[in-house]
């Protein structure tokens, strides 16, 4: 920071950047690729109209993105994360697929329906 730009006070309204940026540091990759597979699968199934509230957020064409984005994640990061990891988390895939299947008034053609270009076809 240079002199002649001021400081200001650290509070709740300022975030603390640099101090962000140590925190992930310290995260290993491996959580902080769980942590947002874990995120998008909940994303999804809140737009899949699986939570409490149900079709009050059902949002399919939003599913069909996150789902997709899940399934890319995945792939991409196959080899850098542990069977552990990975295998838990390609359930809740599949389980998203397969409710995105069940929730689409004209379901997609195998192979066709969200992030089964990662996976292949899902078949219930």
């Amino acid at each position: 920071m240079s002199e002649t730009s001021p400081r200001t006070p650290r509070d709740p309204g300022n975030p603390d950047f640099d101090a962000m940026a140590r925190d992930i540091a310290e995260v290993p990759a491996v959580e902080v690729i769980v942590t947002v597979a874990v995120n998008l699968m909940s994303a999804a199934a809140v737009k899949l109209g699986l939570t409490e509230e149900g079709d009050q957020h059902k949002d399919l064409d939003e599913a069909r993105k996150l789902v997709h984005a899940l399934a890319g994640l995945l792939d991409a990061s196959a080899t850098e994360i542990s069977s552990f990891h990975a295998a838990p988390l390609r359930d809740g895939l599949k389980s998203l697929q397969l409710a995105f299947r069940e929730a689409s008034l004209v379901p997609d053609e195998p192979g066709k329906g969200p992030g089964e270009k990662y996976t292949g076809a899902v078949y219930g």
